[in-house]
């Protein structure tokens, strides 16, 4: 097992100043020591370090003044930027060559015939080469630096982009489910059958609460993902009766993995509207999740007439087209598309199936993703198991789907 850092280290350049200060006094060090070991390999005398000295220090200096000016000209258009940054770097070189001439003259005097013009010709080719060298260095920093900002700027626009397309897809959800429960409950309460209303808002704003925690764009664990639609089973099957049938199947491991929550009502919605709704004798609605590999496939069916019969289900096949139509909940399989391209883009499998003897079926697939331990721990309680169901005196319209 790697061994863990006691610290997170920080980025070198998270401090801008602190990291201009550090690069400064490292290179201008390093030229220092350079020198020295220079003059000392070719058994000049000790004395020549102090001249060095005060050559380096004159050099770290016009390096300051060159940081405070390129910093004025690095924002400047690119043709202001080069052609003044040319001329600066000209008149630098000039200055840190007769400064260092004049330092040799007084060092040498008497023993070296050369003129002052001599000497600064001699050293512009290197402090030329010294201060042209920091020069592009700290433009490669700086340019370098600007473009990890526009970078950072740019992701951070892309995951608040995704986050409201996320937002916005999750809104959407439960337009028709809000009105059809109202409407059952206005319904049951004109009807003056008060123990099924209660129980029916009692539900609804369970899972009404159930579903504002959860941030949009969260991630919840397949066994929050299940009690969420047993809320909402618990509020539809007082509507559908012994109508609406279902079962969940879920292993033990995949209990713990993880998907964008509310990921799978959609599909418990459309199975509802188009399987149970329509037929009389209503349909079972079937959930399965299962780990295969390193994958977690859940799968989402109903025993209605499938695509085959209906005008209802060509909605359905037109969502999956892609031609701009969705089902008439407004949201159904276009939803659930878009939410599992934003949230793994390519690396996810999305299939329905339409068996010859009737049914349908979606297979969802996406990498697997573990819980954290804290995070399964926390799972709101599911609904009752017994479902409280409404008189038989209550008129079939409270069934019927808007």
């Amino acid at each position: 097992m790697p061994m863990m850092l006691p610290f997170r280290p920080a980025p070198f350049f998270d401090n801008k100043n602190a990291a201009f200060w550090n690069l400064q006094f490292a290179g201008w060090g390093g030229v220092l020591v350079l020198r020295s070991m220079s003059a000392l390999a070719n058994q000049q005398p000790w004395d020549l370090l102090l001249v060095v000295l005060v050559q380096v220090i004159t050099g770290f200096a016009i390096s300051l003044i060159l940081s405070v000016i390129y910093g004025q000209l690095i924002q400047r258009r690119p043709v202001v930027t080069w052609t003044m940054s040319g001329v600066v770097l000209v008149a630098a070189v000039a200055i840190y060559a007769a400064i260092d001439s004049w330092l040799q003259g007084i060092y040498y005097s008497g023993i070296r015939e050369m003129t002052f013009a001599q000497r600064i010709v001699g050293l512009v080719f290197l402090d030329g080469t010294l201060l042209g060298a920091w020069s592009a260095l700290y433009y490669a920093i700086n340019f370098f630096l600007q473009v990890e900002e526009q970078a950072d700027r740019l992701e951070r626009l892309e995951a608040q982009a995704t986050s409201a397309q996320l937002a916005m897809l999750r809104y959407q959800l439960n337009p028709h489910f809000l009105f059809n429960t109202l409407n059952s409950i206005s319904t049951l309460v004109l009807l003056k059958q008060t123990e099924p209303a209660n129980a029916m808002l009692t539900r609804l704003s369970a899972f009404l609460r159930h579903t504002l925690v959860s941030e949009p764009g969260s991630k919840v664990t397949v066994a929050q993902e299940v009690e969420t639609l047993q809320l909402y089973l618990g509020i539809e099957r007082m509507r559908f009766e012994e109508r609406l049938r279902t079962e969940f199947r879920v292993d033990p491991e995949a209990a713990d993995a993880c998907l964008p929550s509310m990921l799978l009502q959609p599909l418990v919605e459309n199975a509802i509207k188009y399987a149970v709704s329509p037929q009389e004798e209503g349909a079972c609605i079937s959930l399965t999740a299962q780990l295969v590999g390193r994958r977690l496939r859940v799968a989402v069916s109903d025993t209605g007439p499938g695509l085959r019969e209906g005008p209802p289900r060509a909605s359905y096949s037109s969502a999956l087209a892609g031609v701009g139509r969705t089902v008439s909940t407004g949201v159904g399989l276009a939803n659930i598309r878009d939410r599992l391209a934003q949230a793994y883009g390519e690396d996810h499998r999305f299939e329905i199936r339409n068996p010859p003897e009737g049914g349908f079926t979606v297979i969802i697939e996406i990498p697997y993703e573990a819980a954290e331990r804290e995070e399964s721990a926390r799972r709101v309680k599911p609904a009752p198991a017994e479902p409280v169901t409404a008189p038989r005196s209550a008129p079939r319209s409270i069934g019927t789907a808007a």
